[in-house]
């Protein structure tokens, strides 16, 4: 059964007319709560081969990727990062899944809000709106390859908050 994480990044600096959005960094209490987190998803998740990560480039989703491929074991080397999720429509977040081999069973998605959310309410038809740090854990149906996923074709099966 193929699994999708949609991650959104973890708390960071408020907005400043001396930084743009995309250079935000983690604060501290955003660094700990991404922590959290990711050891409890850890708690339950095995790395493998067929393992897939991919990040936003802007510096508060990537920064979260690392805590949680840190707790999870994932070489930081292997974390695809693209200009593609951030500050992304739904529809170009999934684009992006769309493109990731079937090999893979497994994908893990750091990015924004309000995209994340819409991704998954469009995916699963549930109602979510993803707060910092939490994890959207969602099954894809049997035979759905992340190739072809779209609307209704995912389940929400968790959520870690």
């Amino acid at each position: 059964m193929k699994t999708l994480y949609l991650i959104r990044h973890a708390k960071a600096e408020e907005h400043a007319l001396t930084k743009s959005d995309f250079n935000r960094n983690l604060i501290p209490k955003g660094k700990e709560r991404a922590k959290t987190i990711a050891k409890e998803l850890a708690g339950t998740f095995n790395i493998d081969n067929n393992t897939y990560v991919l990040s936003s480039s802007a510096h508060r989703a990537l920064q979260t990727a690392e805590i949680f491929c840190e707790a999870l074991q994932f070489p930081l080397s292997k974390i695809q990062v693209t200009d593609h999720i951030y500050e992304a429509h739904f529809t170009a977040i999934l684009k992006e899944i769309n493109t990731v081999s079937k090999e893979y069973d497994k994908v893990l998605v750091f990015g924004h809000n309000p995209g994340l959310s819409n991704l998954i309410n469009y995916l699963s038809h549930a109602e979510l709106e993803l707060a910092t740090s939490h994890v959207a854990i969602l099954q894809l149906e049997p035979g759905i390859e992340f190739s072809i996923l779209s609307g209704g074709t995912a389940n929400l099966v968790g959520l870690l908050k």
